[in-house]
């Protein structure tokens, strides 16, 4: 049997251990050792060096020599790394980044939506139209993650075509929130009409260069998806 490809191990230590830091299995102040690791997970120093050096860059471990790997508190995560938010929305503290990323999306993604009005290209337009054609086939079929893939490419175009490189960074964080809702069953079985339709707003208003529409309309998708997860969870 052949050996699973570095890569893949890699992947799958920073998987293992990123989950049990952001889930509350390994607190902060835990340390831990590399000679350790690599015995519990079965596999080279080297490669619990590249996963332990991954959750350094991403502020939930503190490598020292001879002291070991120390598990940091939550304010010094990076909580912008999609990996992060994926491994907190599987966790226990969903609800609060749920919450947490939707006060996010209310900061950013109508402003967005305005500023895409002024400078979005034609191409950028015409993507927005077509993810929301695609969202409103795969809706009417009841193929979620198809409908996911649309209204991820939606969300990262229109926060590309918002002309901000920074706005357009956080195409990440969004496509993990509509991921979360996905994979965690916090959607309806059948996509609400009114949140493609509200898509479809966006996508008129800022082809038509009306910055005040597509801000509102943005504003009405954050607040379907707020009363959607509200309505399945409760």
């Amino acid at each position: 049997m052949s050996l699973a490809p570095r890569p893949a191990l890699h992947a799958s230590v920073l998987d293992a251990l990123g989950r049990q830091i952001v889930g509350g299995e390994l607190p902060a102040g835990t340390v831990l050792r590399i000679d350790q690791l690599d015995e519990r997970y079965g596999v080279s120093r080297s490669v619990v060096r590249e996963a332990v050096r991954v959750l350094d860059s991403m502020g939930l471990v503190e490598a020292r020599k001879r002291l070991g790997v120390r598990v940091l508190p939550s304010a010094s995560w990076n909580v912008f790394d999609p990996r992060v938010i994926r491994w907190r929305l599987d966790g226990p503290g969903r609800d609060e980044q749920l919450l947490s990323l939707g006060d996010l999306r209310r900061g950013i993604e109508p402003v967005a939506a305005e500023l895409a009005a002024a400078r979005a290209t034609p191409e950028q337009c015409g993507a927005l139209m077509g993810a929301v054609m695609q969202m409103a086939v795969h809706a009417k079929s009841g193929d979620l993650e198809a409908y996911l893939e649309a209204d991820q490419l939606f969300h990262a175009t229109l926060l590309a075509a918002s002309g901000n490189e920074m706005l357009a960074a956080l195409s990440g964080v969004v496509g993990e929130v509509l991921a979360g809702r996905t994979h965690h069953d916090l959607m309806p079985a059948t996509p609400n009409p009114v949140a493609v339709r509200l898509h479809g707003d966006v996508a008129e208003a800022v082809q038509s260069g009306d910055g005040a529409a597509a801000a509102a309309a943005m504003d009405a998708i954050i607040a379907e998806a707020r009363d959607a997860l509200r309505d399945v969870e409760g």
